[in-house]
C-alpha cells in the first residue's frame, strides 16, 4: 500500500467496527471508522450498531483531546441510497473523523444544501425513501444534507474548500510523500493516545477503556 502498513495500522476495533487512519487525510488525525460486516450507509443501522457507532464517535473525540489537547471534532459521511450516491466512492459504511471544526456546514449550506437536525431516525428515512445523504457533526450539533447529485468525495472537497483549498481526491495525494508523512504521524499520535487511555483504565482512573462502552479489547498490530 504505496510504502502504507496495512493491517498493522488498524488503531482499534471491537465486534462491529475498526478505526484507522484514511489512507490519504486532509489532515493529521484523519481516521476512517468502518464496519466489519457490510452496511451501505448508517441509514441502514439498527439501534444497537448506531449506539455503538456514537460510543466510537466519543472515544474519538477523546483520543484527539489526549493527542491534540481538544476533543472538538468533523465526522463526516457519504449515505448512499443507490451506488455510490450521496458523493460515496464506495458503498460500504465509513465515518470519516478530522480533529477541529473546519467549518464544512457553512460551505454546504452556501452552497444551496441546507441541513437538518439529524439522528438515527433522520438517515434511516433518507434511506428508506431512496434519498442520498451528506451527515456532518461539527461542534457538537448533528445535521444530514441532500446528497443526490452531489460529486463523487464531495464532503472531502468541502474540509479543503473550508480550509486552503489542497487537493481533496484521494487518488491525487495517495501514496504522496507529504501525505505519507501526515498518514504516519496520525498512526503514532493516535497509538500514543490510545496507550495513554490503556493505562489509566489499568490504573482505575479512566473510563475510556473499551469494554466499558461495551467493546472488546482493542487489537493493537
Amino acid at each position: 500500500m504505496a510504502d502504507l502498513p496495512g493491517e498493522a495500522s488498524v488503531l482499534a476495533s471491537d465486534t462491529g467496527f475498526f478505526l484507522m487512519p484514511d489512507v490519504a487525510p486532509l489532515v493529521s488525525g484523519h481516521l476512517l471508522l468502518v464496519t466489519w460486516h457490510h452496511h451501505q450507509c448508517a441509514g441502514a443501522f439498527g439501534h444497537e450498531m448506531w449506539e455503538q457507532a456514537r460510543r466510537w464517535r466519543d472515544r474519538v473525540s477523546r483520543l484527539y483531546e489526549t493527542a491534540y489537547g481538544s476533543g472538538e471534532l468533523l465526522l463526516f459521511e457519504h449515505g448512499p441510497a443507490d451506488s455510490q450516491g450521496g458523493g460515496a466512492c464506495i458503498d460500504h459504511t465509513h465515518w470519516h473523523f478530522l480533529p477541529g471544526t473546519p467549518g464544512v456546514r457553512a460551505v454546504l449550506e452556501k452552497g444551496g444544501r441546507p441541513g437538518t437536525p439529524a439522528g438515527h431516525a433522520t438517515l434511516r428515512a433518507y434511506l428508506r425513501t431512496g434519498r442520498s445523504y451528506l451527515l456532518v457533526e461539527e461542534e457538537g450539533r448533528v445535521t444530514v444534507h441532500p446528497g443526490d447529485g452531489v460529486r463523487s468525495q464531495f464532503l472531502r472537497w468541502a474540509v479543503t474548500a473550508a480550509g486552503p483549498g489542497e487537493p481533496w481526491r484521494w487518488q491525487e495525494t495517495f501514496g504522496l510523500p507529504e501525505s505519507k508523512r501526515r498518514f504516519l504521524r496520525t498512526v503514532q499520535a493516535m497509538r500514543g493516545a490510545i496507550a495513554g487511555e490503556r493505562h489509566a483504565a489499568r490504573a482505575g482512573g479512566g473510563a475510556a477503556g473499551g469494554r466499558r462502552d461495551g467493546q472488546r479489547r482493542d487489537s493493537h498490530q
